[in-house]
């Protein structure tokens, strides 16, 4: 599957489920130096974005009926 990032990439999602723990775990992320405040806003924006899409999608997988 893909999901389209905040710049409007395509990214190709393998293991939905890692995805999801890598993006929860770089969304925390931040340097100890206040110099790269900016960045660290700009990157957990980024992260947020895509760990959002990808529980979106991981909901609605759920919802889906087994067959």
């Amino acid at each position: 599957m893909n999901i389209t990032d905040l710049n409007g990439l395509e990214i190709e999602i393998t293991n939905l489920d890692e995805a999801i723990r890598i993006t929860e775990q770089y969304k925390k992320y931040e340097h100890l130096d206040k110099g790269f405040s900016e960045l660290d806003k700009r990157l957990n924006k980024y992260w947020t974005d895509m760990y959002e899409k990808l529980l979106k999608i991981k909901e609605k997988q759920n919802e889906q009926p087994i067959k």
